[in-house]
């Protein structure tokens, strides 16, 4: 019937009429926090392009993860910023590898906690490519697979949780699979960064992480953002070779990739809220442009409803706090 009989107005009225109909929820139990790990003692070194942001030591990311966990967040997201690098990103397999260290501690300091680890070599390798440079300069990426399950089988040991490819080389879901199975840890779960975009949205994390190419881009394995069929070919290849958790990388910019993701695909969906995402409404919010906590809250809720499970942002702990504070659009 029309307008003078339907009036949609008439349930938003009120907060609990608002409340009652709302098709979206957020919680905190559907975010996950990234850290970044460092060496040393007692250090909580601040990102200037991601403030409330800190490179930090093992026994402060401990702190700052248990806090979280009495939050309410359930995991984090461990990135690992090494003190030597070299070409094949080697200590990103080491037993005593700054992330190896921190996944100890953390079990046996907040055992309750789910520890996901990033798998890449971005962060470890001299040259700044998430692989094995061929002599022509492109990364090798069957080369690449088997360094990608050492680090794998070493995280797994070391009790990380959830392993979390982001390096976009084909087939490296399947070799993981197949690394961590040869290893005993068939129990671990992968949570594949499925289609992860060659986006503008990274540097704050490159920053962050010291993980900036030394030459070229990496267009030549992340993916075109204009491509959204292709994108779906990507993430039937990880669930075929038995992702459990399939992620679209950057969020807001990639909301019509996860949602027909969400249509298709019956795993856990995961979004990641990305640093130049997370920087934007920060640097807004210092100007005085936007009010940070509701732009957050919306863009995180946005996220939800295009289809995601659960949600990696550098706000995790900011939304959680606005949650227990009674948030509501």
């Amino acid at each position: 019937m029309p307008f003078p009989a339907v009036r949609l107005r008439r349930t938003r009225r009120t907060p609990a009429l608002r409340r009652m109909v709302r098709e979206t929820e957020l919680a905190a139990s559907d975010l996950i926090l990234p850290l970044f790990v460092c060496p040393g003692e007692g250090v909580a070194d601040p990102v200037a392009s991601m403030p409330g942001v800190c490179r930090q030591s093992v026994d402060r990311l401990v702190a700052t993860a248990a806090e979280a966990h009495g939050e309410g967040i359930p995991a984090v997201l461990l990135f690992g910023i090494p003190e030597h690098k070299d070409a094949f990103g080697s200590s990103s397999w080491s037993d005593d590898g700054v992330v190896q260290r921190a996944l100890r501690a953390l079990k046996q300091q907040v055992p309750e906690l789910l520890t996901v680890v990033d798998v890449c070599f971005c962060e470890y390798t001299d040259h700044g490519h998430c692989g094995v440079l061929r002599e022509d300069g492109g990364v090798d990426n069957d080369a690449t697979l088997a360094n990608l399950g050492k680090q794998s089988v070493s995280l797994a040991a070391a009790g990380a949780d959830v392993i979390a490819p982001s390096d976009m080389m084909d087939g490296r879901v399947g070799a993981i699979r197949g690394a961590l199975d040869a290893a005993g840890h068939q129990q671990v779960p992968i949570l594949s960064y499925a289609a992860k975009f060659a986006s503008a949205f990274y540097g704050p994390f490159r920053d962050a992480a010291d993980s900036a190419p030394s030459f070229g881009d990496r267009r030549s394995y992340q993916m075109d953002p204009g491509n959204a069929r292709e994108a779906l070919r990507e993430v039937s290849l990880d669930a075929v070779e038995g992702a459990d958790i399939l992620m679209v990388k950057p969020a807001l910019p990639y909301l019509d990739v996860l949602s027909a993701m969400r249509r298709r695909f019956r795993q856990p969906l995961a979004a990641y809220h990305v640093s130049g995402e997370y920087a934007m409404l920060r640097a807004g919010a210092a100007n005085g442009w936007i009010d940070y906590d509701r732009a957050l809250m919306e863009s995180l809720l946005s996220i939800r409803r295009a289809g995601a499970d659960l949600i990696v942002t550098y706000g995790a702990r900011d939304a959680a706090r606005l949650l227990r504070q009674g948030w509501e659009p």
